[in-house]
């Protein structure tokens, strides 16, 4: 499912790569928000540290450092499974599936969309017809499963269910109530 599921072989060069959770950690950048950083020295209450991408070495305290996941949670369908959840991981999740082309992310009972502004094959009768009646463990996130999931929940349990879309200007709140409920009529 292109654009909605990382693909195996991303996933495998993932878990491939070493890993240690004491020597990474996150640090606040000017420019990027946060990035990667080897530890190279625990001075007690700081970190002598190696940014990543530039290499440049700082010393941050630790308190401004956040822990860094396993490689294997990278593009995490649901941030909720993150090992570290924190505002760098999040941001770094989201980011990655968002260069992927993977616009939905879930939160635990969330579904997070990052407008692309662009149109993507992911609203077509067959991908419609993929989320009929699933579980969302069964499926990636969208805005597909939140609508059927509703629509289940309201014929199931006789009860009237709700959908808050939210989100900044141009964030493409009408296209997710367009796609998931007028598309709904395409459900059985």
């Amino acid at each position: 499912m292109e654009y909605l599921r990382a693909n195996a072989k991303d996933a495998a060069l993932a878990t491939a790569e070493t890993f240690s959770d004491k020597k990474q950690v996150w640090v606040v950048d000017q420019e990027d928000g946060f990035v990667k950083a080897t530890v190279l020295e625990d001075k007690g209450e700081s970190f002598l540290v190696s940014k990543v991408t530039s290499h440049e070495e700082l010393t941050v305290k630790k308190e401004d450092t956040q822990q860094i996941n396993p490689p294997k949670f990278e593009k995490l369908e649901d941030m909720a499974n993150l090992t570290y959840l924190n505002e760098a991981s999040v941001l770094h999740n989201l980011k990655q599936r968002y260069y992927s082309t993977m616009i939905y992310t879930y939160s635990g009972i969330f579904c997070v969309a990052i407008n692309p502004y662009a149109r993507l094959p992911i609203y077509t009768k067959e991908v419609i017809n993929s989320y009929k009646g699933k579980r969302r463990t069964e499926m990636p996130p969208h805005i597909y499963t939140v609508a059927d999931e509703s629509y289940q929940t309201m014929i199931q349990q006789r009860e009237n269910q709700s959908i808050l879309i939210t989100g900044e200007s141009g964030a493409g709140k009408t296209e997710n109530t367009k796609k998931g409920l007028n598309d709904r009529q395409s459900f059985p």
